[in-house]
């Protein structure tokens, strides 16, 4: 789906693309998202600017399926030549309960990659919730189910800084040379002009991938910072931690 993208889907398609020589990325559409796992929050001509701009990424399909079907199976392997559909290890069931890679599995042209822990979009969600939530719990009775169910999650407790330990916080921290291979490691010529732009970076959406576009293509050599220092210095929660922005 790749709704609100983030360093796990990131993470996967790196994964991905280390299985062969080429990655196609299907981007599940707005409607079969809401059919099999409610309303998405970003919509899919943003979802297909995200993994675009992922540099392990050769070619997307827009509105794939959400389940492998035998009709897009062979479009797979007849039109775009795809030699295996790789997923995650966290299941991924239809609201019937069957397997949604079930075929793909069946054919023999399945493969698994390791999901990254303490990272999701489930997660984020719940993590914004808590930025906006009102202290103490006991004195504000207005919060939803939902809010609670993704701030907590079900039956957890809340501790003294009001915050339930139901939401969890990516612990996995990178390695430089895990860093490196996220760039794409080469350092700007004689003449080039460099120019540097920073920023929290905090949700990484579209619109964030759009100016660093844009500053890409008028400029030969670009720079990006990253600290969100500054936000916590206005008592402003980010959602991410730095390690998590794509």
């Amino acid at each position: 789906c790749f709704d609100m993208m983030h360093y796990g889907h990131c993470n996967a398609l790196r994964q991905a693309r280390a299985l062969g020589d080429e990655l196609v990325v299907g981007v599940v559409s707005d409607d079969e998202i809401t059919a099999n796992k409610g309303p998405p929050v970003t919509p899919l001509h943003e979802r297909m600017k995200m993994v675009r701009a992922v540099k392990w990424v050769d070619d997307v399909i827009p509105d794939a399926p959400y389940a492998i079907t035998e009709d897009f199976m062979n479009k797979l392997f007849n039109e775009y030549n795809i030699d295996y559909i790789i997923h995650g290890d966290d299941p991924c069931l239809l609201p019937d309960g069957t397997d949604a890679y079930a075929l793909a599995k069946k054919a023999g042209r399945y493969k698994q990659i390791k999901r990254t822990e303490g990272v999701s979009t489930t997660d984020i969600v719940g993590r914004m919730l808590l930025c906006v939530r009102e202290r103490p719990v006991s004195d504000n009775q207005s919060h939803s189910s939902l809010q609670r169910q993704f701030s907590h999650g079900h039956g957890q407790n809340i501790d003294d800084s009001g915050f339930g330990n139901g939401t969890k916080i990516s612990h996995f921290l990178p390695t430089s040379r895990r860093i490196v291979q996220f760039s794409n490691g080469r350092g700007p010529g004689p003449d080039s002009r460099v120019v540097y732009i920073d920023g929290a970076f905090d949700l990484f959406h579209a619109g964030h991938v759009e100016d660093i576009a844009t500053c890409s293509r008028a400029w030969r050599f670009l720079a990006c910072g990253h600290s969100h220092r500054s936000d916590h210095k206005f008592n402003s929660r980010t959602t991410s931690p730095n390690h998590e922005s794509p």
